[in-house]
């Protein structure tokens, strides 16, 4: 892998507490990109590192960063001008070290539209890893199962996803130092990676399939009949992440591989109800199996 190496650009900026989350959006501006190379340059300052895979945990997902080696942790509300987790199951924190001697830097937790941030906000700390220097992104989610083969228990690797979220992170004023405005999204999701994380999952034994993401606003769960529609558009899981930040990455050329851990069947496809408890423990076991897999691809980069 080529590394383009950034941190001559890099200067630390000054801690400043995040606001609350607001509702509504604004038009981005300049300051999008100023307040993402702060947090970029803090956190290259303080970890030591130029990371260069960037990894996001969704809920319940937080064992994954044992794989770190020599990691050092960094709370969100220390970093500048990062907006902070409210959610039961995101730790808050920023992890770096090395994963199989490759740098890295990884999102404990994430920000979600519904806890009233902006799609601006949303994709801030993507941009700062980005920014920072990483040049491949593993995003991770929790998600209700709709395809046949997305059963509680296994992990589905996006080919595709549906924007259902009503926003765009690149809606606004255009600023270039960003990245294009008008970003092609034929393979938002990275084949050479999605290749070498099916060929991990085969050489591990582990169920996984592949298949297209389904984004929507949450926080309720979906209805029986909103499930009825997704699976004729040809969604196979669906949650309330990782679109926003995905479409910020490719914005950046960055190459995404993202990796849903399902923990239950979405809504009127099982009997049991749905409750947020049963994700976290769900994703908890799934984590396991998503750092295995991911262990094998690291070593592939």
């Amino acid at each position: 892998m080529k590394v383009e190496t950034r941190n001559s650009k890099l200067e630390t900026g000054r801690s400043r507490p995040s606001r609350q989350p607001q509702t509504g959006d604004r038009k981005p501006t300049a300051i999008d990109y100023d307040h993402a190379l702060a947090a970029a340059r803090y956190v290259t300052k303080q970890g030591g590192i130029t990371p260069r895979l960037g990894v996001i945990l969704g809920s319940g997902l937080g064992e994954v960063v044992d794989r770190l080696e020599n990691s050092r942790r960094l709370p969100y509300k220390s970093i500048p001008h990062f907006p902070r987790s409210t959610v039961a199951g995101h730790a808050g924190e920023l992890a770096l070290g090395h994963w199989r001697g490759m740098p890295t830097a990884m999102l404990c937790g994430r920000m979600h539209l519904y806890e009233g941030y902006t799609p601006s906000e949303v994709v801030l700390p993507a941009r700062a890893l980005a920014l920072a220097g990483i040049e491949v992104l593993f995003v991770t989610c929790a998600a209700g199962g709709i395809g046949a083969r997305c059963v509680p228990g296994s992990l589905m690797v996006f080919s595709d996803h549906l924007n259902y979220q009503g926003v765009n992170p690149l809606v606004g004023q255009e600023d270039e130092r960003l990245g294009a405005r008008f970003i092609d999204m034929t393979d938002a999701y990275d084949r050479a990676l999605r290749s070498l994380a099916r060929s991990a999952a085969r050489k591990l034994g582990m169920k996984v399939s592949e298949g297209v993401y389904a984004g929507l606003l949450g926080p309720s769960f979906e209805t029986p009949a909103e499930i009825r529609a997704l699976q004729r558009l040809g969604a196979d899981a669906v949650g309330m992440s990782t679109v926003l930040e995905v479409i910020a990455a490719r914005q950046r050329a960055v190459r995404v591989l993202a990796v849903a851990s399902i923990t239950n069947r979405a809504a009127g496809l099982a009997r049991e109800r749905l409750s947020h408890q049963e994700v976290l423990e769900a994703g908890r076991q799934g984590a396991r199996n998503l750092a295995r897999l991911f262990d094998e691809v690291v070593a592939g980069l």
